[in-house]
């Protein structure tokens, strides 16, 4: 209990700031005007036309529901429910937020992807896995358990559902559909976006689960200073002793899955349903603020991806044995002293006893 009110007390420290960040952007946004007439940017002629007319005008801010134009299609047999601008054919800032998340925003998430991938191989190329200095023993310690492998298993999987979706909703009509076409693209459009509809809430649940799973083993402790300064001995390939946890895997906790998690899920279900019933009306969830949202999901999202590169680096070809104890639930003698000897002596002060693996097991 006392490890689990440190872990919540040490998210509440990430997540309240950053909370109140969020909020600050959003009031401030709020108290002026969402895109002054004279700086948004049209794309077609009736856009033109919209902000001919309304010139001079006073601008909506982003709390107000009058966001755009309104006007009841005639030929729109029935008539619109609760939503607060389901009738808005055109908004004046929607052109600004198209330049902004298909310029700025797309190319710089790009750019950054891309540019940890190539660190990671560089790394790879020229500093080389993690293994151990010691041959295997043969003998086997359980590392996680069924649960633990099955909640991170789901949340994975979520996650590249989400991240490959993502990448054709963002990218798809600059790198997909010239080579597609419009019909193939449409319909790899419409999949995609109904599997990340469908994933995001999965994958929240799923954040949630794998915090309580894992946040008892997450706490921050001396010895992960040591860690910290040594890199783990990723680049001196150095004996550093670490828990069952180490530093690395921590800041992956507390800064992807916590603090990532709550913007991402936040943003992504704020996306997801900006109308449900009359929640959605009642929170006033309007075009400027499902656009602010947007920027910080995209800002997030490209963030936790390029983490998540770091992430299934070192928990592949990076530490040799690491896809192993996740993937059965074990790891040889030999690793669990190499990279987690706190962790190893502990369980030989309980006399845990190693056991020989499974036959039906692979080592």
């Amino acid at each position: 209990m006392t490890s689990f009110y440190l872990a919540c007390r040490s998210l509440a420290r990430l997540a309240l700031p950053l909370c109140f960040t969020m909020a600050l952007v959003f009031v401030s946004v709020a108290a002026h005007a969402g895109v002054p007439n004279d700086k948004a940017v049209p794309a077609y002629a009736e856009e033109q036309t919209l902000l001919q007319l309304e010139h001079g005008l006073p601008e909506p801010g982003l709390a107000s529901a009058q966001s755009g134009v309104q006007h009841f299609d005639r030929h729109y047999i029935v008539p619109p429910g609760r939503m607060t601008e389901q009738d808005v054919i055109l908004q004046r800032g929607g052109n600004t937020w198209r330049t902004l998340r298909n310029g700025p925003f797309a190319a710089t998430s790009a750019v950054f992807m891309i540019a940890v991938l190539v660190a990671i191989a560089l790394f790879w190329r020229f500093v080389g896995p993690s293994r151990p200095n010691e041959p295997e023993t043969g003998r086997r310690i359980v590392r996680f358990s069924a649960w633990q492998r099955a909640i991170h298993w789901a949340s994975a999987i979520a996650f590249v559902i989400l991240g490959l979706t993502g990448l054709i909703i963002m990218f798809g009509k600059k790198a997909l559909l010239p080579w597609m076409g419009h019909d193939v693209f449409s319909w790899v459009a419409i999949v995609s976006k109904w599997l990340h509809n469908i994933a995001g809430p999965l994958f929240v649940v799923f954040t949630i689960l794998t915090f309580l799973t894992f946040v008892h083993e997450n706490v921050w402790r001396r010895y992960d200073w040591l860690w910290m300064r040594k890199l783990g001995g990723m680049v001196s390939h150095e004996h550093v002793p670490a828990g069952y946890v180490n530093a690395g895997e921590k800041l992956f906790f507390w800064f992807a899955v916590a603090l990532l998690g709550i913007v991402i899920g936040v943003s992504g279900l704020m996306l997801n349903f900006p109308y449900f019933g009359t929640v959605g009306a009642a929170a006033g969830l309007t075009r400027y603020q499902l656009q602010a949202a947007d920027y910080v999901h995209i800002a997030a999202a490209a963030a936790y991806i390029a983490i998540i590169f770091g992430h299934a680096y070192l928990g592949t070809i990076g530490t040799p044995g690491a896809w192993h104890a996740m993937r059965y639930g074990t790891v040889d003698e030999t690793w669990a002293r190499k990279h987690h000897s706190i962790w190893y002596e502990r369980l030989r002060g309980r006399n845990v006893p190693p056991r020989v693996p499974d036959h039906r097991v692979p080592t």
